[in-house]
């Protein structure tokens, strides 16, 4: 279907891997609407990934911090922008309420068997239904083929801005030579891996001649501490040091990133860098990272994927991923790099 629309409204409040996946439709949409006004409804997690985003007009940022009593005022700034055209990329009772309130005329969502929470109420159009397990960034670019959009190139947009690539270089105090960065945790405790076997990991990078660099949130310190206490190599260890938008400046210049399903991880792919990705508890049909589908590394359970937030039988799954099978998909992704010339 063809929509002539002068203010568009997307709605995906987070995770952060799922809003850097919808930028190629943010892309793509706004290749057809060039002179129409783009906000984006989003959650305070993923928000500085849209600032300053090229195709993007405007943020209406929910403030979460705020809990309920934010609700109502932020679907007044979702009313006031005055839509004519929502996608609700989200597909959860709440998107459904934020993409109804926003009254356009024509609020596209997801179909009824792809959606969750009576989504599909809240919308006036849908997509047609698709396989649950198909890579999300293909299931986004769904809606600008409903919507007849020309195809475009595959484009994030995110690009680091001066002040955050002086940032990370002064993170990195004067390290010289190709980084590794390994992404240690995730919002979800079945996904991480296992302190000695990324030890192991890290060392092995470092005899490639590479600089490990350990990369995660607040709450992820001590574990990151534990690997590189382990590897006994120098290790320049950024957890709990990053903000989220240094990490689009330290993947731009790193050679290959590791480590288990993140936002972190889609952010990496988004900036070229090869990904070298563990996966258990969730699944790569689904979210492997873009352009680095092939450099998966698969645990092994008769329980994957379980989609569990936490794991009672000790994360077999990601037991079963040994140190041999990462550094194999490293030197496959490090090989692509200098194949097409690009420095490692």
């Amino acid at each position: 279907m063809k929509v002539s629309a002068d203010r568009i409204l997307f709605v995906l409040h987070g995770a952060i891997g799922d809003v850097v996946r919808a930028l190629p439709l943010l892309n793509r949409v706004r290749a057809a609407y060039p002179q129409a006004s783009i906000a984006w409804a989003v959650e305070p997690i993923a928000a500085p990934l849209l600032e300053g985003h090229p195709a993007i007009d405007q943020r209406i940022v929910f403030d979460r911090a705020r809990g309920a009593r934010a609700f109502a005022p932020f679907l007044r700034q979702v009313r006031a922008f005055g839509a004519d055209l929502t996608l609700d990329l989200q597909r959860h009772l709440k998107s459904g309420v934020v993409s109804f309130a926003s009254r356009a005329p024509v609020r596209l969502g997801f179909d009824r068997s792809n959606s969750n929470e009576a989504n599909w109420l809240f919308n006036t159009h849908h997509l047609p239904p698709m396989e649950h397990f198909s890579l999300k960034w293909r299931q986004y670019l769904a809606f600008a083929d409903v919507l007849e959009l020309s195809a475009t190139a595959i484009t994030f947009g995110l690009a680091p801005t001066d002040e955050e690539r002086a940032h990370v270089d002064e993170l990195l105090d004067g390290a010289s030579g190709p980084l590794a960065p390994m992404f240690v945790g995730s919002t979800w405790p079945s996904r991480f891996w296992f302190a000695a076997a990324s030890a192991e990991v890290v060392r092995q990078v470092s005899a490639r001649g590479l600089q490990p660099v350990l990369v995660g949130v607040a709450s992820e310190v001590a574990f990151a501490d534990e690997i590189a206490g382990l590897a006994g190599v120098p290790v320049i260890n950024l957890a709990g040091r990053t903000r989220l938008r240094d990490l689009v400046a330290l993947f731009a210049r790193s050679s290959v990133a590791i480590g288990p399903d993140s936002g972190p991880m889609h952010i990496a792919a988004a900036m070229g860098c090869p990904v070298v990705s563990l996966w258990g508890a969730t699944s790569p049909k689904r979210s492997a990272p873009y352009g680095s589908e092939h450099l998966i590394v698969q645990g092994e359970a008769k329980c994957v994927p379980c989609y569990r937030k936490t794991c009672p039988i000790g994360r077999v799954c990601m037991q079963s991923i040994t140190p041999a099978a990462v550094l194999a998909q490293i030197d496959a992704g490090l090989a692509e790099r200098t194949h097409d010339g690009s420095k490692i």
